[in-house]
């Protein structure tokens, strides 16, 4: 099996001639991606590369003066942008009340529903490995542009680690952020397939907003990684956010630039931090098992009231993301389950009800075997539950309704 990660690398640069060049390069491939995105738009989102490579390759090259791989690379950029795009609007379908009845219905969205073509806004450049960027034996990096070739320093703490032979390198990305530049490069590593007859532990992962997440595993253990703190900052940052909008002058738009970049940044760092906790606190072949949050609104009152109306959701896209490439380095593996009834079903009779459950005391309690516990443990049982089904062979693992034991 292979697996991806990102290293971002800062750039030392020598002086400002090639400051210049990362800079005319990045802008030229930035409005050449602009004017891709614009064909697509016009085309009925065809985004077939060879189609598109035969209609515009030569344009890219005249109008921009790109150079010949940049050219191809800048139609890869733009198909991965609306693939990207066209997988989030499908996770998240469009929602509405029937004004009428009162039924709220769901409606799966697709790139018919833009009302304008992707728009490329932050200059940078996609390189493709040793075509447009390569490591040198001295330590330095050749990275091409439209003038032709420069040598920059890699600033990178732990970079030797992805130079003992086990990792490819590929394509990178070059960009400038708050006056310092950076190339994020791609590196994969073949790892050995995840084995169902090896596994140690299978843990349940509940996650929601008063406790980020919530593991039980198979031996009945529970562990809560508490989110209020989270949600205050949060909730402190959007406060910040909205005062700043108000005043709608330069300076507040340079700070809001700078906040939302350190609030990326946070985000980043706690769900970091919280997936490497887990990978090392069941180490090695261990299944994860995470419900699937497509289209799930979390319920506010998890929170306190003063935070219920700024805080809808956490990036937990991201989390899963680097909780699944913690855990194939160590041999482990994640899985999606179906969330359906998972908070609403007894652990111990199996009986499904939803008034089971109360979301102020944040406890279920069964009216059929009278068991009881917190909700977020009772999801993260029935997680649990459904991850010992899919190691037994069940593909895709699922809840169905009943009232009865």
């Amino acid at each position: 099996m292979e697996m991806q990660v990102t290293i971002k690398t800062k750039l030392k640069i020598s002086n400002s001639e090639i400051a210049w060049s990362f800079s005319k390069t990045m802008e030229q491939y930035r409005q050449a991606c602009n004017y891709v995105s614009e064909y697509i738009f016009n085309n009925d989102f065809d985004m077939k590369q060879s189609r598109l490579n035969k209609e515009l390759y030569t344009k890219l090259r005249n109008l921009f003066s790109l150079k010949s791989q940049m050219a191809q690379s800048v139609i890869r950029t733009v198909i991965a942008r609306y693939k990207t795009v066209k997988t989030q609007m499908a996770r998240r379908p469009y929602k509405y009340q029937d004004q009428n009845t009162g039924e709220w219905y769901r409606e799966v969205r697709d790139l018919t529903w833009l009302h304008k073509p992707i728009s490329f806004n932050r200059p940078q450049v996609d390189l493709q490995r040793n075509r447009d960027w390569s490591y040198l034996s001295s330590g330095q990096l050749s990275i091409n542009t439209l003038d032709g070739r420069v040598k920059v320093d890699p600033i990178c703490r732990g970079f030797n680690q992805y130079l003992d032979g086990t990792w490819k390198f590929g394509l990178a990305k070059l960009l400038k952020s708050s006056g310092k530049w950076y190339l994020h490069i791609s590196a994969t590593k073949e790892v050995a397939d995840f084995n169902k007859q090896t596994v140690k532990h299978v843990v349940g992962l509940d996650r929601g907003l008063r406790f980020l997440a919530t593991s039980y595993d198979e031996q009945g253990k529970t562990a809560f990684f508490d989110g209020q703190a989270i949600m205050r900052k949060r909730a402190k940052y959007q406060k910040l956010r909205a005062t700043l909008q108000a005043k709608e002058t330069k300076s507040a738009k340079r700070r809001l630039k700078k906040l939302s970049g350190r609030e990326n940044r946070w985000i980043s760092d706690v769900n970091h931090c919280l997936s490497k906790t887990l990978v090392q606190k069941y180490g090695a072949n261990t299944l994860f098992v995470l419900e699937n949050l497509n289209g799930v609104s979390f319920e506010r009152t998890d929170l306190p009231k003063a935070l219920r109306n700024q805080n809808k959701s956490w990036a937990f896209y991201q989390l899963e993301q680097f909780l699944t490439y913690k855990a194939h380095l160590h041999n482990s593996e994640v899985v999606e389950v179906s969330a359906k009834y998972t908070s609403q079903r007894c652990p111990k009779c199996g009986v499904i009800k939803k008034d089971n459950r109360n979301h102020e005391k944040h406890e279920y309690h069964c009216d059929n075997c009278s068991y009881r516990s917190n909700d977020d443990r009772i999801g993260a049982m029935n997680i649990q539950l459904l991850g010992t089904q899919y190691i037994s062979g069940q593909e895709q693992p699922k809840f169905e309704l009943t009232t009865n034991a």
